[in-house]
C-alpha cells in the first residue's frame, strides 16, 4: 500500500479523529477509520491500526473495541472532560463579568476542542448570551497573573483605579495611584475583586480589577498579614457585593451625577443616561429584578437615588420605609 504524503502525523490524526468523531454514544468501524485518515493524506493498513489505538491507549486515551452484531466499533470512553463538566465550564465563562464578549467565544471554542463533534453541539446551544453585560477591559487576564505573581512573591503593588463619569468613560478615581498589599482574590457577583490591605488608610479594601490599570509589582513587601489571620474571605464578600433577584421589571431612575458609576456598575455600560430636569442630576431606565433586596440597595443609596417609575415600585419603596420606621418609632 502506497504511503500518504502525512504518513508522519498518522498517530496525531488518528488521536484527533477518535476525540472528535466518537465519545460513549457515537461509534466508528475500522473502515471509516481508514476513510477518515486517508482525507489527512494518510494511509493504513488494518493490522497497524491495531498497534495504533493500543499506542493510543499507552498515551492515556481510552479507546474502546467492542463488537456490535456482526461489526466491530471503535469508541473513546473516558476523556479528559466530561461533557457536563465542559458545561459547567461553559456556564461559568458566559456568567463571568470579567470576561469580555469576544473572549467568551474565544474560550468556549477551545472548549469545545475536548469534546467530540456531536457533544460539541450540545455546548454550542449554550453560547448565546442574553444580555449579559461584559466588560471592556481586555487586560484583566494579565493583571489577575500579576496580582497572582505579587502574592506569591510577598510583594506590594501600584496601579491606577477608573471610575465611570456622566460620559460613560473611564477616568482616573483620583490623581495619585494606590498602592496596597495583595492578599487574595475573590470572584464573586460575576466580577472578580482584589482584597487588599491599604497601609495608608490602615484596612482592608477591595478593588474591581476590571477598573484596575497600569498594575506594577513594586520591590516592597507586603504588609497587613496580621489582619488578614482573622479575615473572613465569605462573609466579607456577601455582605459587600452580594444582591439576590426576582422578577424583571423596567424602573426609571434620577440620580444624582456623581451616582452614574454606580448605576454603569450594577446595569452596565450600555444603559441610557440623560440629563434630569434637576439640575446635577441624571436619569435611566433600566430592567431590575424587583425583590425586597433591590429596594434595600435603593434605600441603601440615600438621598443620591429616587425611583420615578413604575409608581407601584416607588409606593412599594415607601411602604417598606413606613413599616421600618413603624418597627423603630417603638424603640
Amino acid at each position: 500500500m502506497p504511503k500518504g504524503t502525512n504518513q508522519k502525523l498518522k498517530l496525531y490524526y488518528l488521536a484527533r479523529i477518535m476525540v472528535e468523531k466518537t465519545d460513549d454514544e457515537h461509534m466508528i468501524t475500522m473502515p471509516e477509520i481508514r476513510q477518515a485518515l486517508e482525507a489527512y493524506g494518510v494511509t493504513a493498513d488494518r493490522k497497524s491500526l491495531y498497534d495504533d489505538m493500543e499506542a493510543l491507549r499507552t498515551l492515556g486515551i481510552d479507546v474502546i473495541g467492542e463488537k456490535v452484531g456482526r461489526n466491530f466499533y471503535y469508541h473513546v470512553g473516558g476523556k479528559q472532560f466530561e461533557i457536563a463538566e465542559l458545561k459547567l465550564l461553559v456556564d461559568a465563562i458566559q456568567s463571568s463579568r470579567f470576561i469580555t464578549e469576544k473572549k467568551s467565544h474565544e474560550l468556549i471554542k477551545k472548549l469545545t476542542g475536548l469534546a467530540s463533534h456531536y457533544e460539541a453541539d450540545q455546548l454550542k446551544r449554550q453560547v448565546f448570551v442574553h444580555g449579559r453585560v461584559k466588560t471592556m477591559n481586555e487586560s484583566i487576564y494579565y493583571f489577575v497573573d500579576d496580582v497572582h505573581r505579587a502574592i506569591a512573591e510577598n510583594r506590594q503593588i501600584r496601579f491606577e483605579y477608573m471610575q465611570w463619569n456622566t460620559d460613560k468613560r473611564m477616568v482616573p478615581h483620583r490623581e495619585e495611584p494606590y498602592i496596597v498589599s495583595p492578599w487574595a482574590l475573590t470572584w464573586d457577583h460575576e466580577n472578580y475583586y482584589l482584597i487588599a490591605y491599604d497601609e495608608e488608610a490602615g484596612g482592608i479594601k477591595h478593588f474591581r480589577v476590571d477598573k484596575m490599570k497600569s498594575i506594577e509589582i513594586l520591590e516592597k513587601k507586603r504588609v497587613g498579614r496580621d489582619r488578614f489571620r482573622e479575615f473572613n474571605l465569605a462573609q466579607y464578600s456577601k455582605m459587600s457585593f452580594s444582591m439576590f433577584g426576582g422578577e424583571s421589571t423596567k424602573v426609571r431612575l434620577a440620580f444624582r451625577n456623581d451616582f452614574v458609576g454606580v448605576m454603569i456598575d450594577r446595569f452596565g455600560r450600555d444603559i441610557p443616561v440623560h440629563p434630569s430636569s434637576r439640575e446635577g442630576w441624571s436619569e435611566t431606565a433600566v430592567d431590575v429584578s424587583m425583590s425586597p433586596h433591590f429596594l434595600g440597595w435603593i434605600f441603601a443609596l440615600g438621598t443620591g437615588v429616587r425611583i420615578l417609575g413604575p409608581t407601584e415600585v416607588a409606593e412599594e419603596l415607601a411602604r417598606k420605609m413606613k413599616e421600618i420606621e413603624g418597627m423603630y418609632g417603638q424603640v
